[in-house]
């Protein structure tokens, strides 16, 4: 696998919450360079970035994040804003909450109203794996087919756990055919990268892959 091909699954990654303008800037230079698929940053930089580097880059940011326990209302009124400062891509947090409640209807409608405010932009449905047991990873599987979004991702990076190998493969099994995989959380090697994209996930997050040019195996 080339270091090309990982590149154009990768969103290039800047979350924390001391991220300068510095940071964001470096972040998004990358992603120009390498031909990253997005990168992924916080709501706040989404219209200065659109505004630095036009149409040269493909922005995501992050909406309910990282604990995912925002009301409906306020995770639309983001994701509006989100859209109208430039950014191509959503990658919501579920209501893990609800999720341990049992209310997956409800979980579902909110992803589903999520995914008709995005429209044609592409919704990502970060399920936070390390808080759920094998149930709720399956329930949360059908509620992301069901709502229509686009892809389930793993991780917000900030809980107690990633991506997993085994994670991935139940996703695999459990979601429809239009809905594809984020593997995120964790996630620091090339080998990583490969093993996820192998696995059969079609983007990855991670804020390392640059370093791949650094450690003498670019081909």
């Amino acid at each position: 696998m080339t270091t090309e091909e990982i590149f154009s699954r990768v969103d290039h990654t800047q979350l924390k919450a001391y991220a300068t303008w510095e940071d964001i800037e470096k972040l998004c230079r990358e992603a120009v360079k390498y031909r990253m698929a997005s990168v992924c940053v916080p709501p706040s930089y989404v219209k200065r970035i659109r505004q630095t580097f036009g149409e040269e880059l493909n922005i995501c940011t992050v909406v309910g994040f990282p604990l995912g326990y925002s009301v409906t209302a306020a995770k639309k009124a983001e994701t509006e804003q989100a859209l109208a400062d430039g950014c191509g891509e959503i990658d919501m947090v579920v209501n893990i909450t609800d999720v341990k409640n049992g209310l997956f209807e409800k979980v579902e409608e909110e992803i589903r109203i999520l995914k008709k405010t995005c429209g044609q932009h592409i919704l990502k449905v970060i399920v936070e794996t390390c808080y759920l047991t094998r149930e709720e990873k399956i329930a949360l599987c059908q509620a992301v087919t069901n709502a229509g979004a686009d892809y389930i991702k793993t991780s917000t990076g900030f809980g107690t756990g990633g991506a997993s190998r085994e994670d991935v493969e139940l996703f695999r099994r459990y979601i429809g055919p239009h809905v594809k995989i984020k593997a995120a959380g964790g996630i620091a090697t090339r080998e990583d990268m490969e093993m996820f994209i192998e696995l059969g996930c079609d983007r990855i997050g991670t804020s390392r892959a640059a370093e791949l040019v650094s450690q003498g195996r670019e081909d």
